[in-house]
């Protein structure tokens, strides 16, 4: 059967945020994200990750406010995002993510993504937005 399109990736993730610039931050620092693009008419900041963008929104700015009301303990913007990273080495990943008082939710684990079972850890961004950090397929 032929389809009018073949997805190829994900192109960009949008997360509205209530504080654009502790997100910018967390993104920047910790998982080493760049800024593409600043549209502050919009209260919108692009950020490379990878071949992929996540897009931060601001709650009250004009794109964040067609949301409605932002993350918290009764709801989310999504269940989670994930990046792949490398080279993930547990250890070492951990005492970069102590250094910014970031704890994951446990131990590293196998986890099926789109290049098939690899370790992973999982964290939380600053709006509670659970980030999952994905290695490389592990080899059998």
């Amino acid at each position: 059967m032929l389809t009018a399109l073949s997805v190829q990736r994900i192109d960009h993730l949008v997360l509205r945020v209530s504080d654009l610039t502790r997100s910018i931050s967390f993104y920047e620092t910790v998982l080493g994200c760049a800024i593409v693009k600043r549209r502050d008419d919009l209260g919108l900041v692009h950020l490379r990750a990878g071949t992929s963008m996540i897009d931060l929104i601001r709650i009250d700015g004009v794109l964040g406010r067609r949301g409605g009301a932002g993350a918290g303990s009764q709801g989310r913007n999504l269940d989670h995002l994930c990046l792949r990273v490398e080279p993930f080495l547990e250890l070492p990943l951990l005492a970069h993510l102590a250094v910014y008082g970031i704890k994951p939710l446990g131990p590293a684990e196998e986890n099926f993504g789109a290049d098939g079972d690899g370790l992973s850890l999982y964290i939380h961004d600053p709006d509670g937005n659970l980030v999952e950090l994905k290695g490389p397929p592990t080899t059998n």
